[in-house]
């Protein structure tokens, strides 16, 4: 063997040089050409199924339709019921190999209920289609199942050793988050790649390696009621109405500005009396203009990109809350979300990896988005069980969550030979 071979070998491994395919992965590309027809009619199919979060039948619906396309390409398939966690309930579909555990995230449900007026899959030109979840993420689920039939159909897939999660309530979590994310992260136990089909920025030159977490918090104040001609002594304090806005002030003044760091007041009641419904984000107050206000109650989200500023986060605006204004008294409390998924070495190579499966496949570079435009997703349920963790390679598109939700057709073969080419490389290289 000569010096030149062994370095290329210790380079490259059993994969070709960069910007080379061997025969299987023209073949894979050879089967997506071949096999898109057969995508987009499924695509059509399951997003003329409604599939709402809050219309489990709907979920169950597209659920039964993808389980089918699972069965028929080897992968022991179960429902995981949901009613523990108020929700329809996920998908799973595993696949033992002797490969490298590689989980495989989707979604079923889109935030279009059965009252919404856009319920259909509609052709607005040669490259796009309109319709309810078409990019987030029904499009995405169809790259995934094709990238893994393309792989059937090169004898590749018969070793791999992968899990598939889809969720019927990625759109409105189920509660408890620990229940209603316990399939998912019992998959990713052990794994060493975990790769989610949303559509990221719907941008195909990114894809997603870091995501913020996102938790609600509801601070609630109580002032000393009397005449408004009372205010401010000694006596009577400044009521709720000004101690929330010291409070919400002191968060502006001391929180914002850092990086990837975000808090927002979504709602805010205040009067002599309020009524607050959490789950529908809708209150009502009551109070006169000559009467200290004795309530006061505010509701928010917190963003941040690792449990570390999460808890820095949290720690300061609790000394914010304890410094009451004279006759006031204040409570904050959160309610833990999505968890956060920080950027790491791992994430970085796996994105570097599918990029270079992109430019073989002709359609160009990857690169990362930048976090703070990336939202909360499943993938994030993952961060600290899988090695490597990308997310973002769905069908791209525009319009997501509103009646123009349109994808960009053109993007389904090149996003599923990426994928396609990337999972056969995984699997030849042991995700190294």
């Amino acid at each position: 063997m000569t010096p030149s071979l062994v370095l290329l070998l210790a380079l490259f491994g059993s994969s070709p040089p960069p910007g080379t395919l061997t025969p299987d992965e023209r073949a894979l590309l050879a089967f997506v050409d071949a096999e898109n027809g057969r995508a987009l009619e499924l695509i059509e199919r399951i997003v003329n199924i409604n599939s709402g979060t809050m219309n489990p039948s709907g979920v169950r619906e597209v659920g039964l339709v993808l389980r089918a396309e699972f069965d028929a390409l080897g992968f022991k398939t179960e429902w995981v019921e949901g009613a523990s966690f108020s929700r329809a309930g996920h998908l799973v579909a595993d696949h033992p190999g002797s490969g490298p555990r590689i989980v495989l995230i989707g979604h079923l449900d889109t935030v279009f209920e059965p009252d919404s007026p856009f319920q259909k899959f509609e052709r607005i030109g040669p490259a796009a289609a309109r319709g309810p979840g078409i990019t987030d993420m029904k499009g995405g689920n169809v790259v995934m199942v094709q990238a893994l039939r393309a792989l059937q159909s090169v004898g590749a897939l018969k070793t791999m050793n992968l899990v598939v999660v889809m969720t019927g309530d990625e759109e409105a979590a189920g509660r408890p988050l620990s229940v209603a994310r316990a399939a998912l992260v019992k998959a990713a136990q052990g794994a060493e790649v975990a790769i989610g089909f949303e559509d990221g920025a719907s941008n195909p030159k990114t894809a997603v390696i870091g995501r913020r977490g996102t938790t609600n918090w509801e601070l609630r104040v109580k002032g000393k009621p009397a005449h408004s001609s009372q205010i401010f002594n000694a006596e009577n304090g400044y009521g709720a109405v000004f101690e929330a806005a010291r409070i919400l002030n002191a968060f502006r003044e001391t929180l914002a500005g850092q990086p990837h760091l975000t808090f927002n007041p979504g709602v805010i009641v205040g009067g002599t009396s309020v009524d607050y419904d959490g789950p529908a984000s809708r209150g009502t107050g009551f109070g006169k203009s000559n009467v200290i206000a004795e309530h006061t109650l505010a509701a928010g989200d917190l963003r941040a990109l690792s449990l570390e500023q999460f808890a820095a986060a949290k720690k300061t605006m609790q000394e914010i809350v304890a410094k009451s204004l004279p006759q006031t008294s204040a409570s904050l409390t959160f309610d833990d979300g999505y968890p956060p998924l920080a950027p790491t070495p791992g994430n970085e190579r796996l994105l570097a990896l599918y990029s270079q499966a992109s430019e073989d496949v002709g359609a160009g570079p990857v690169v990362a988005v930048d976090p703070d435009q990336a939202g909360a997703a499943d993938v994030s349920f993952v961060a600290g069980h899988a090695r490597m963790i990308l997310d973002g390679v769905g069908l791209m598109g525009s319009g997501g969550h509103t009646v123009n939700e349109t994808a960009d057709l053109a993007t389904l073969p090149a996003m599923t030979k990426r994928m396609a080419v990337l999972l056969s490389r995984l699997q030849r290289t042991g995700a190294r």
